[in-house]
């Protein structure tokens, strides 16, 4: 493998490594020497099952999207970056063109190229072509480790800052304690929420919660047999509201409640528990047909949102938070792997745990011939 090995995914739970011609690039781009990636939930899907929703693995694809790397080789018109500059990268290339491209939602674009999801390649290679545009410069004190993180953490601020647009001293609960749910509720105390509550079914999550962003914890009821999903939820936020003392109006009520698990059960109970004139928004990818208590929305006049990716100036925002020390990005990082270790890496990761019984947050792939141990 000396020319642009790759870790490829041929269909559901059949991945090889891969030796790749490297990628030519056209003048507006870069060639980037991917030095970290992280591991994503979507990548363990795409992995396990060979599809999310519509999107269908029908030939080899190389996993990956969470990166960052050093610029290896610069187009003719490029003229913000050079060869040896450190950047994270937003592996979206939108069309540019289109209705939403115009209007500043592009992460909405239907031509969009997004690293590893069907058909388009990921990152998990030596080196990866990318818009110069969509490479960010990583100040010296930031790791390509903390690049990597841009990804997620962009996913957090493009869904608490932009989609809900969080305002100060407002609170929020976040269902759903990975390292989205986490970097939500760490962006949302970098923005001055009054109260931050994480939820989940883990404790051990929790735990780190409680740690990493100072939150108030919620460990959701167990499901009794014979109950509805709905019956479950119902229960579940009454058990919630009074563990926390959470009103449904004034300043003990929940302003903005972010879903970052997909979980039915967690939509539900979210929706019951917001207050009243508050704000949903699902970021977790869940089962495609979710039965959501309607009524609560309606009663509540609850403003219901989806949060897709990001968008227009949440990689810039992510960054100016890590840069300025509000969100730190490194106790997240829980495993790392070399390249040659990236299957026992995913294994890890669906697993949840390391066989030493350690629990992960995010794992960490590093490039062709880097040390893990190398924090670049």
């Amino acid at each position: 493998m000396s020319n642009n090995p790759s870790f490829v995914l041929r269909k559901a739970q059949d991945v090889v490594f891969e030796d790749r011609p490297i990628p030519e690039i056209k003048d507006d781009e870069v060639l980037v020497a991917v030095k970290k990636t992280g591991i994503c939930g979507s990548d363990v899907h795409f992995l396990v099952d060979g599809r999310i929703g519509s999107y269908v693995v029908e030939k080899p694809m190389i996993l990956g999207h969470e990166s960052a790397g050093v610029v290896h080789k610069v187009g003719k018109k490029v003229k913000s970056l050079k060869e040896g500059d450190r950047v994270a990268m937003e592996p979206g290339a939108t069309c540019r063109v289109c209705e939403d491209c115009k209007r500043g939602r592009y992460e909405l674009c239907d031509d969009i190229k997004f690293a590893a999801t069907p058909p388009d390649d990921g990152t998990l290679a030596r080196y990866y072509p990318i818009p110069a545009d969509l490479c960010y410069k990583l100040p010296d004190h930031l790791t390509l480790e903390d690049g990597a993180l841009m990804e997620p953490l962009s996913v957090a601020v493009h869904a608490v800052a932009n989609i809900a647009q969080l305002r100060a001293n407002q609170s929020v609960a976040v269902f759903g304690a990975g390292p989205v749910g986490l970097l939500c509720l760490a962006v949302a105390r970098a923005l001055g929420a009054s109260r931050v509550i994480a939820v989940d079914i883990v404790p051990s999550r929790l735990e780190f919660a409680k740690q990493y962003a100072g939150a108030e914890t919620y460990l959701s009821a167990k499901r009794q047999e014979g109950e509805s999903p709905l019956a479950y939820s119902q229960r579940n936020a009454q058990a919630m509201t009074e563990q926390l003392g959470i009103k449904d109006r004034g300043p003990s009520g929940v302003d903005l409640v972010v879903d970052a698990s997909g979980a039915e059960v967690s939509v539900q109970t979210g929706i019951i528990i917001a207050k009243r004139g508050g704000t949903f928004v699902q970021v977790g990818i869940g089962a495609l047909g979710v039965q959501i208590p309607a009524l609560s929305v309606l009663a509540k006049e609850l403003t219901y949102k989806g949060s897709f990716r990001y968008g227009p100036g949440d990689y810039q925002l992510a960054l100016a938070l890590a840069r300025q020390g509000k969100v730190d990005l490194k106790p997240l990082v829980t495993h790392r792997y070399s390249f040659d270790d990236a299957v026992q890496a995913f294994q890890t990761v669906r697993a949840g745990k390391s066989e030493d019984g350690r629990p992960v947050i995010k794992a960490i792939i590093s490039g062709p011939d880097v040390s893990p141990d190398d924090l670049l």
